[in-house]
């Protein structure tokens, strides 16, 4: 269908006129290579919101790689305080042998029954108390 608006009288135009700039001259709008611009802002923020989203991301990652060198130092640390420590290492300092325990536990028996009388001379303990059971309540009577 044609436009009425056209009357049929308009000379014609050879194709190598008809596309000037991109446009033809039946484009009315001399602003026609401008029209992108129309949702420029829309595009703008959609831009701006990936921009975000990507900077949110960088700076998570940057935080999860502090954390890790965080922990990495603190487990250094810790290893380092290790080694100025001595530690108790059972391989190494527990007895080997029966006769090295037998000995550990002489070591710790008292012998002299003179001292002994005198611990329980000095002791503060009541010997008239009544024996601890663990998880019995006792009554003041």
């Amino acid at each position: 269908m044609k436009d009425p608006s056209r009357s049929s009288s308009s000379p014609s135009i050879i194709s190598e006129d008809v596309i000037i700039n991109g446009h033809s001259h039946e484009d009315d709008n001399p602003f026609a290579e401008y029209m992108w611009m129309e949702n420029e802002e829309e595009f703008n923020r959609q831009a701006i919101t990936l921009l975000m989203k990507r900077f949110l991301l960088i700076v998570q990652i940057e935080e999860e790689l502090w954390e890790e060198e965080f922990i990495e130092r603190c487990f250094q640390e810790m290893l380092e305080e290790e080694e100025e420590h001595e530690w108790f290492i059972p391989a190494r300092d527990l007895p080997q042998t029966m006769d090295q325990i037998q000995d550990q536990f002489n070591d710790l028996v008292i012998s002299d029954s003179s001292s002994l009388e005198d611990l329980v001379v000095k002791s503060n303990l009541n010997p008239n108390a009544k024996e601890f059971v663990p998880g019995v309540k006792y009554l003041n009577i």
